[in-house]
């Protein structure tokens, strides 16, 4: 008699004024577990941080008696800061992404003309994962697939049936990803969704984000390859790459830059942590003038 599978559990967790939605991926209470793509609240007008939506992580954490074994960023993001060291200064586990992060690190060195110290070497993580490369959480097994195209270093996270895509893919009736950040690619997206989309059709497959359409639905985080390939508006089946190149180029040329990408981008690159405090022991984020 063969051995069953072990279930992915995934319970997600939404932040309303970024929405975000992340995740403990787990494999049974008092289990192993991963948290992918957690979010820092930040108050842009004050320059104040709280941990809010990461305490809501924790407490279920706690409470199912879970042992994080990954943070999991799947990119450096664009429109939140990650919460990934305090999660791991209350729970444990080891901050990783992918290993083409330096790119960007170097692309936003230069971009911000951060301090001399600052590495491109990704050495602020704990662990670069590479294109194939597998791994466990608990009996769960998990596989790393390479996405570029939204940024040069985008990673998905194939744990168990449960597919974590990062911006790559939004719901269906959202389509994709921008491409029009630094280093970022629409023929290279398109290239990226199609490794997604050649999965098992049962494939379960969790969002970052979810931008419903205007006095539509609710929030949903969840679809299926099959659902993508019946229904994505971007990137259904019998969409060519030229097709998709053309519409994703003339619509991000209509799109404004996202609310926190200044903070936002200086923190990630870091791994979550802040630039380190000036001569006066005061943090500070730098805004580029007429740059981006």
């Amino acid at each position: 008699m063969s051995a069953t599978k072990p279930i992915t559990q995934v319970r997600p967790f939404f932040d309303r004024d970024t929405e975000t939605w992340s995740y403990v991926v787990y494999d049974h209470p008092g289990g192993s577990a991963a948290v992918v793509d957690t979010v820092l609240n930040f108050d842009q007008a004050s320059g104040r941080t709280s941990t809010t939506g990461a305490e809501e992580i924790i407490q279920f954490v706690r409470g199912e008696k879970l042992t994080v074994e990954w943070i999991l960023e799947t990119h450096a993001h664009a429109d939140h800061l990650s919460a990934a060291p305090y999660i791991r200064e209350q729970v444990g586990g080891k901050i990783a992404i992918g290993d083409q992060i330096r790119k960007v690190q170097t692309i936003f060195r230069d971009l911000f003309n951060l301090e001399r110290e600052f590495l491109v070497d990704g050495s602020q993580f704990d662990h670069l994962f590479h294109d194939g490369e597998t791994f466990t959480v608990g009996e769960l097994q998990g596989r790393v697939i390479y996405v570029p195209g939204h940024t040069p270093a985008d990673m998905a996270w194939l744990i168990g049936d449960a597919l974590f895509v990062g911006d790559t893919l939004f719901m269906p009736d959202v389509g994709s990803a921008r491409c029009d950040f630094p280093g970022g690619d629409a023929t290279t997206l398109y290239r990226s969704a199609q490794k997604l989309l050649a999965l098992p059709e049962d494939t379960r497959m969790f969002m970052c984000h979810d931008y419903p359409p205007e006095g539509g639905r609710e929030y949903r985080c969840e679809t299926t390859v099959g659902e993508q390939k019946r229904n994505n508006i971007h990137l259904h089946e019998g969409i060519s790459e030229e097709e998709f190149v053309a519409m994703r180029n003339k619509r991000d040329a209509t799109l404004p830059m996202p609310r926190l990408i200044i903070p936002s981008i200086q923190v990630n690159i870091r791994a979550g942590q802040m630039p380190p405090p000036e001569d006066n022991g005061t943090t500070y984020l730098k805004v580029p003038i007429n740059t981006l």
